[in-house]
Parts: structure tokens; sequence; C-alpha cells
């Protein structure tokens, strides 16, 4: 696992060790983040739910966004993100990591806000608190305008509209899918 492109493109990040965790593959990634290329400056706030290995977070943070915040429920997960900033020499003034369950972070930390949010839960996971959290009207954590992306086995249903978010793509490589969601 590396880190595709951006000012650590080409560094290699400690993955996990066992199957709990599923990283994003560097070809899905790579795909991602051609697609939200325009989405990504320096005043981006970027939320990577269910981070893993934190892998995610790290392109968008490589590829110029200016602020990541990361979160996952796994003490150990949450080392492994926490090694791979290190090992990078992210600054720490441009990301923050919370080992929390991602329901409980967006109940807990109504008000804040982010430009972009990637969400990768466990595949036998429920999507529908999260949805529903960052699609309800009323202290959604997703700027007006902004992009939420759900990545999910391509057998998992998820709906084309939540509250205020309207799927605009679905994009499928293998077995998995990422969905696109903005704000209405």
């Amino acid at each position: 696992m590396r880190v595709i492109s951006g000012i650590y493109g080409g560094r290699v990040l400690r993955g996990p060790s066992g199957a709990r965790t599923r990283p994003t593959s560097d070809r899905l990634r790579e795909t991602l983040f051609n697609i939200l290329a325009p989405e990504i400056g320096e005043d981006t706030k970027f939320l990577d739910l269910c981070a893993g290995t934190g892998a995610v977070g790290i392109e968008a943070v490589s590829r110029g966004a200016g602020f990541v915040t990361f979160v996952d429920k796994a003490r150990k997960a949450c080392g492994l993100i926490e090694e791979n900033l290190d090992n990078l020499k992210v600054p720490e003034e441009k990301t923050e990591i919370f080992c929390i369950e991602s329901e409980k972070f967006l109940a807990k930390y109504t008000g804040r806000v982010w430009d972009i949010i990637f969400y990768d839960p466990p595949y036998a996971e429920p999507y529908d608190d999260v949805l529903d959290a960052v699609g309800g009207a009323e202290n959604s954590p997703l700027d007006a305008g902004g992009v939420l992306i759900v990545e999910h086995h391509s057998k998992n249903f998820v709906p084309d509209e939540v509250g205020e978010l309207r799927r605009w793509r679905l994009l499928k490589q293998g077995e998995t899918c990422l969905s696109f969601f903005e704000r209405r």
C-alpha cells in the first residue's frame, strides 16, 4: 500500500495485520482522487470515517487538502494512522485522529462541517445511521456543495437519496462501489 500522488506520492504506508481491516485499494483510491481533484485545495476539510489505515485521508492531505480528520473505532487502527502520519512527517496541525464509532463521532461533534466526507464501513455494517446524520437538514456535517463518498460492496443496497443527499454518481470496480452524494 502506497500514497498514489501529491507531496507524499510513492511513499509506502504500513498496512494492517490480519483481515479485519480492508484498506481501499491503490487503484480505487487513484480513481477516487482523479474524480475529486477539482474539489481539493488548501481550504478543503476532509473527513475520513472508518479510516482504517488512514490511506484515503493521507491521500487527501498529500494532494493538498488543508485539514483531514480521521475517525475509527479500533484503537489499533488509530495507532496505525498515527504511525503512518508520523512516518510521512505530516504536520500535526493538518490532521486529527478520533478513536470513536462514526455515528457517535457525528452525534458528539455537531456544528463541525467538512467539504468532503469519505465513509468506508465494514461491508457487513449498516450505512443508515451515518447517511441519516449526513443527509439530515439540521446540523449536517457536510458543507453545502460538499461531497459524501460511500465505499460499499456491489451487493449492498445504498439508496439514491437520503434526506438532503442525492447520489450523482455510482462507480464500480470489481465488487467494490463508490457512491458519490451531494447535498441539495
